[in-house]
């Protein structure tokens, strides 16, 4: 009877390593930390409106620690819990309630990414 040789450093990885705290994400790190290609990331942000990333002047998405643990809860819902679409968009609108408001950093980082577009518009115009 053979044995099954394992390997130890492969062993000794977490299965879901802590995400690095930082302001922003790239999508290909969230796509990472979650455990899914980008192109999924952004067919679920057609999906579920929560999750709703800006985008830098550009046009890339930037990712905050909310759209973060939105995506990270959305994978939760489909591939842990075996919701579909329909039913996981109802749970996070549960999951939400009247005290879900945009953090002081989230809207700072909209407010910039704002001002940033119409700057590059401003810039544009004779």
């Amino acid at each position: 009877m053979a044995v099954k040789e394992t390997n130890p450093r492969q062993d000794s990885l977490p299965v879901n390593p802590a995400p690095p705290e930082r302001m922003f994400y790239k999508i290909r790190d969230v796509a990472k930390i979650a455990g899914v290609k980008p192109h999924v990331l952004r067919y679920w942000e057609s999906e579920f409106p929560t999750l709703n990333p800006q985008k830098n002047r550009n046009g890339q998405r930037v990712y905050t620690k909310k759209d973060l643990d939105t995506a990270l809860s959305i994978k939760r819902l489909l591939h842990d819990e075996k919701y579909s679409i329909a039913g996981a968009r109802q749970a996070l609108k549960k999951k939400r309630g009247p005290g879900d408001e945009i953090s002081g950093v989230d809207a700072l980082a909209i407010v910039r990414t704002e001002l940033s577009d119409l700057l590059e518009l401003l810039n544009k115009t004779p």
